[in-house]
């Protein structure tokens, strides 16, 4: 009998099932390494390089900015921010808490304040937070333990001082020195300098691709600080470092590259006249609401250029801003001060308000007048006080008969040219820009008009180096039709005429008007910017006066013919119409409109011209102002000295200031006083040296 166990036959299918396993699994791995090293080898090794290493962006200084005698306008200076590095912190947590309750009452942060959570730390901002020292110090080690986190922003040189001296104390407790914008003129020149801030988000790309940091770095937010970016911001160094798991540097990869400071640019003003300037018209400004015992005028503007050159040399909107107080950083309740109110601090008056020009435009219908022979400088004509004419929108209508009636309801009797412009004969404007009967058969016309305000500069951007400029308008019928879908009438051309109706400009187009007949027809390109050197004081680039063209050998105007139709050909301005534009602009200060305003500059000839410049714009119209007769007016005076050979052009607006002689005319006596004073004293002192 046998006993033995019964042996089972090894089935081959189990086998099979083992190697298929084990096959599979040899393969999977395979494939899998494959993948890893061959098909995505040189990502996974880019990522690794990427872990391993750190590109370390050194901050660059920005260039500064100076006056033409060199007086510093905006500079750096350093701020001292709190940091702590968690990884250098002691190991001792009681030990740490000591460290953080003694700085606690150094800087006033608290040891422990807030809770952390997603929500708290996607609004976290360093030197922007209500955390406690402890929270902060928390968020940095999670991040980057070997990175220092700021605590407190902009503490006083003593503290940071006294930080540094507890170095060995206080265990990863240190300052950062970081350069920040300091304004030395302050709000005298804020609406010139402007104001830095952070780089804006919708940039932040195209500032990273060129080496920026974001919330770091700096932009400019107004003035030269932002239409001159580039050439103040100077570039980034860099560093290639090598890092340990926890964000250590080991060592540079590379060797670094350096930053490139900002290159430094000294501007065309003269602080000292910028000073007289702000102060002549706040000064005025300040004595009218005071006479009237109301509050009247509430900004206004002054400008002063060399009209040969185009040099500006003194530009004052008022009011303004203090930028020093967001030199550091921009406080919101600063910023939302002056952003809500209504005299709109920050927005620059002098190259982007459009009112309005009144008769200070007059000067672009006289030099038209004349150049076109619809007058002669001789013919006279009759102001009676005010003409009637028929205001027509279409050619064949019979019209409507409509009042035009001069400042002086009594008249000036006859006039010539010369009295026109002296006495701002609204009437004789009147006449010569739409025509008055067999008087003047054919006047002017808005076409024409038009020709000659934007040779002077009207109606066009000037290209100062600011942001925010304007274009100001010169209106015609196309304009009309387009924007306000009515034909132009005939009392249109005529209001035109004297700068109301649709007629705007701003200030230093009006400035630009006078200086380009100052200057014998020629428009200069007003500048800012006088010289840009590098950081070893190398000239990067000098200032070369600028013509943009000159009306009396550059064809500018449109040839019309007797339909107003443009014939395609351009003609210039003959130099006897500019001299006698000019010699008009004299007498209006020597037995004009002005003259009771420069007495006493007998030994000084200046010409001018007066603009009172009626207006009903919203403000205006929600203080119910604009009372058929007698609307509110803006005052205006542009002038040059001396007239023989103007080396200064200057103009004065005041918003709602009423009668341009008597207001905005002492503020531009008092600029070109103190300009003429400023250069005795300099002659003075070169000869003591």
């Amino acid at each position: 009998m046998n006993t033995g166990r019964l042996i089972h036959p090894f089935e081959k299918w189990r086998l099979f099932i083992v190697f298929g396993v084990v096959g599979a699994v040899f393969l999977f791995f395979a494939t899998r390494l494959f993948s890893l090293q061959v098909i995505n080898g040189s990502s996974f090794a880019d990522q690794a390089e990427e872990n391993r290493t750190r590109n370390v962006s050194e901050p660059t200084q920005r260039g500064i900015i100076t006056d033409r005698n060199g007086y510093v306008l905006a500079r750096n200076v350093p701020s001292y921010n709190v940091t702590i590095v968690p990884a250098d912190l002691p190991t001792d947590e009681g030990a740490v808490q000591e460290v953080y309750r003694q700085l606690s009452e150094l800087i006033d942060i608290p040891v422990n304040n807030g809770v952390i959570n997603d929500d708290s730390v996607k609004a976290f901002k360093y030197c922007d937070t209500d955390f406690g020292i402890t929270q902060v110090v928390y968020i940095g080690d999670t991040n980057a333990p070997y990175t220092p986190v700021q605590i407190k922003c902009n503490v006083d040189e003593v503290t940071a001082k006294i930080i540094q001296s507890k170095g060995s104390d206080w265990p990863g407790v240190g300052i950062e020195m970081v350069p920040v914008r300091e304004y030395q003129t302050g709000s005298l020149t804020s609406e010139i300098i402007g104001f830095l801030g952070p780089i804006p988000a919708i940039i932040e790309d195209e500032m990273t691709e060129l080496g920026f940091v974001p919330g770091r770095d700096k932009y400019g937010f107004a003035g030269i600080e932002l239409s001159l970016q580039e050439i103040l911001s100077g570039t980034n160094g860099k560093r290639v470092v090598e890092v340990d798991v926890a964000g250590k540097e080991i060592r540079n990869l590379v060797d670094p590259i350096d930053p490139v400071p900002g290159n430094n640019v000294q501007l065309t003003i003269d602080v000292r006249l910028q000073n007289a300037a702000k102060t002549a018209l706040i000064r005025e400004i300040d004595f009218w609401n005071t006479y009237l015992n109301t509050l009247r005028s509430s900004n206004g503007v002054a400008i002063a250029l060399n009209p040969k050159t185009g040099e500006i040399l003194a530009l004052v909107s008022y009011p303004t801003y203090d930028n020093n107080r967001m030199a550091r950083i921009i406080p919101a309740y600063y910023y939302n001060q002056i952003s809500n109110d209504s005299n709109r601090p920050l927005f620059n008056h002098a190259i982007s308000a459009e009112h309005p020009p009144g008769s200070v435009f007059k000067m672009a219908a006289a030099i038209g007048a004349l150049n076109e022979g619809v007058v002669t400088p001789e013919q006279q004509l009759e102001d009676l006080g005010k003409i009637t004419i028929l205001q027509k929108y279409t050619e064949n209508e019979a019209g409507r008969p409509r009042d035009f009636v001069c400042y002086d309801l009594n008249g000036h009797g006859m006039v010539n040219f010369l009295r026109g412009v002296a006495l701002s004969c609204n009437v004789y404007f009147y006449k010569i820009g739409g025509g008055f009967e067999q008087e003047v058969p054919q006047g002017l016309g808005i076409w024409r008009l038009g020709e000659y305000a934007r040779a002077l500069g009207y109606g066009a951007l000037s290209g100062i180096e600011l942001p925010g400029e304007t274009t100001g308008l010169i209106p015609d019928p196309t304009w009309k039709r387009i924007q306000l879908s009515e034909n132009w009438s005939t009392g249109d051309t005529y209001i035109a005429t004297v700068g109301q109706g649709y007629v705007l400009s701003t200030p230093i187009q009006v400035l630009e008007s006078s200086s380009t007949i100052a200057n014998n027809g020629k428009l200069m390109q007003p500048t800012l910017v006088r010289e840009i050197t590098d950081a070893t004081g190398k000239v990067v680039q000098v200032f070369a006066p600028k013509e943009r063209w000159d009306l009396t050998t550059d064809p500018k105007i449109q040839v019309y013919d007797e339909n107003f139709i443009p014939t395609g050909e351009l003609k210039t301005v003959q130099k006897w119409v500019l001299q006698l534009a000019k010699q008009g602009m004299r007498d209006v200060v020597a037995d004009g409109t002005a003259t009771k305003i420069f007495v006493g500059d007998e030994g000084l000839e200046i010409a001018g011209k007066t603009g009172t410049a009626e207006y009903c714009d919203n403000i205006a119209q929600a203080k119910n102002l604009c009372q058929p007769g007698a609307w509110p007016s803006h005052a205006w005076f542009m002038a040059f000295a001396p007239y023989d050979d103007p080396e200064i052009a200057v103009v004065a607006f005041v918003y709602n200031g009423g009668e341009g002689a008597s207001v905005a005319g002492p503020v531009v006596k008092s600029i070109i006083d103190a300009y003429f004073e400023l250069k005795a004293l300099d002659a003075a002192a070169n000869v003591q040296r």
